[in-house]
């Protein structure tokens, strides 16, 4: 209904999870370390937990688009079943053959003989199994006993049957009761997904309305970041509904930004019910009637007809704290309605930004003559969380009314940035930029000679023992000599230190790959992090 209004080609807070949108936090990164650390740790349990709408499924579709290829993957979502049920679906799920015991009844010890046979024979195939169970705070204790159970299958170095349990907070609880202990005993890796952080919110906001579409200034000012964070505790479902009402009030209002009265309309009627929010009453039909055209009033009068539907309120099984106040930084405050420091050239910022890798470059396209000398440009698209993952100075796209600027990020903490243009500096508060910021970004990182941008297994080179030897180093082991060719050896090293740094473990070494190779074994290059928080 608003997209039209505010030149979106969709609407940027559907609540369906499109891949398009996919927002990966910090927090959300560190679940799917503690996914791939499991499946690459001997077998067990893992446990994922989460406040409704936190995220715990666009972490799940992650994992499963990374899961080795060796892993037979079975997911089940719907987890109110009997022990039966439960066994049945996970035939189902691993295409398991059921042999029928003549004309009796299939009974507990069909499902499970057919389930071990089939792990004995994955083993000696070389392959894992991995099964996904969704919402499994809906597992009776009966289920989760016979889950254990079938993880007593196991050889000398591993169990044959990864199992993941994934669901809200009470899981935890569940798994903390003594008749429940020996269950307890085996999970290998727990993680519980916390919300987002106000900087990460008013990122999440900025991604959206990018990958909408969104070219011209926001409708969310930067100054109701905070208000957004405090209203939705900082959980993206809550964030989706709260921005997807306060646009439609916005369009209804005719007006070009939502404003603070328009946000607390539309909390009142998403969160209907919890503590901290005011009623207010939406007038925004009759707004509607005295000043928009016809077609306009024809289609807000219709949304407001509909009955009103709550979102789902968390109060019913968990009591939702109020979230607290982030810490004052004043460095991050001085300045809350600066301009930021940029270029209106790009190549120029490239220039200014190539000069701390020790860079003098000469006349030409800037990502061209840099790889020349060894130092590639890289461009992604993630915002201010994908930066700090890379820990790397770089160029930030920013829009403001249709024009586009370029500056120069080198240092930042948690609420404050610094940018630099023509060897200046500036702090400047994190939503002096949220706004501006689209998620599109460029840096550099040092390449190794000879570094070719895909290596097929067999194939030796410069860039391929330059591989070897950190990742020799990273494990304390003897460098091999030069000239060794990529081997299987060398590729499950790749694979498995990827997965430990949280890439994408496809024995690929991508730009991702060699920044982390690089900052790890100490090859000099610039950090975003280091000046603020002495990270080294």
């Amino acid at each position: 209904m608003y997209t039209h209004y505010f030149s979106l080609k969709q609407s940027p807070f559907s609540i369906a999870p499109d891949p398009r949108y996919l927002f990966m936090s910090e927090r959300h990164r560190e679940a799917l370390a503690h996914l791939l650390y499991g499946v690459g740790s001997g077998g067990g349990f893992v446990l994922l937990t989460g406040e409704i709408g936190a995220g715990k499924t666009t972490v799940c579709r992650c994992f499963i688009e990374q899961i080795p290829a060796n892993c037979k993957l079975a997911y089940i979502f719907n987890p109110k079943l009997t022990v039966e049920e439960l066994l049945l679906s996970i035939c189902d799920e691993f295409r398991i053959a059921l042999t029928l015991p003549g004309a009796g009844p299939v009974s507990v010890k069909t499902y499970v003989d057919a389930i071990n046979v089939h792990l004995l024979a994955s083993h000696a195939g070389g392959k894992n199994n991995v099964l996904i169970i969704d919402e499994a705070q809906n597992l009776s204790a009966d289920v989760l006993e016979q889950l254990r159970l079938l993880t007593n299958l196991e050889t000398n170095e591993r169990k044959l049957l990864q199992i993941i349990l994934i669901g809200q907070p009470e899981l935890r609880t569940m798994l903390a009761r003594p008749e429940l202990e020996q269950l307890a005993q085996r999970v290998i890796a727990r993680y519980h997904l916390g919300s987002l952080s106000e900087l990460e919110t008013g990122s999440y906001i900025a991604h959206r309305l990018a990958v909408a579409g969104a070219v011209a200034s926001t409708p969310f000012p930067r100054a109701l970041i905070p208000r957004i964070h405090q209203l939705s505790h900082g959980v993206p479902r809550r964030i989706n509904l709260l921005c997807d009402r306060a646009l439609l009030g916005a369009y209804v209002e005719n007006s070009p930004q939502v404003t603070r009265t328009i946000l607390r309309r539309a909390a009142d009627e998403v969160f209907a019910g919890q503590p901290g929010i005011a009623a207010v009453k939406p007038r925004w039909p009759l707004v509607a009637l005295a000043v928009l055209a016809a077609a306009a009033v024809s289609a807000a009068a219709a949304w407001h007809l509909r009955p009103q539907v709550a979102a789902p309120a968390p109060t019913a099984a968990v009591p939702v704290l109020p979230f607290p106040a982030p810490a004052p930084a004043p460095a991050a405050r001085v300045l809350p309605t600066a301009a930021p420091f940029a270029h209106s050239d790009e190549q120029l910022a490239l220039r200014e930004l190539a000069s701390l890798w020790g860079k003098a470059l000469p006349a030409g396209d800037v990502c061209q003559v840099s790889a020349r000398l060894n130092v590639r440009c890289h461009q992604g698209k993630g915002g201010l969380y994908e930066l700090r993952l890379l820990d790397r100075p770089a160029i930030l796209t920013l829009r403001d009314g249709g024009a586009v600027s370029y500056a120069v990020l080198t240092a930042m903490d948690d609420a404050s940035i610094t940018l630099r243009q023509n060897g200046k500096s500036q702090t400047i508060g994190v939503a002096a930029l949220a706004a501006r910021f689209d998620g599109a970004f460029t840096t550099f990182w040092s390449m190794p000679r000879a570094f070719r941008d895909q290596v097929a297994r067999g194939e030796q080179g410069p860039d391929v023992d330059w591989i070897a030897a950190r990742l020799a180093q990273l494990n304390g082991t003897p460098t091999p000599p030069a000239g060794v060719p990529l081997d299987a050896t060398s590729l499950e090293q790749l694979r498995r230190f990827q997965a430990q740094q949280n890439l994408k473990a496809d024995g690929v070494a991508g730009p991702r790959t060699y920044m982390r190779l690089n900052q790890l074994s100490g090859v000099a290059e610039p950090r975003l992090l280091a000046a603020r928080t002495g990270k080294k």
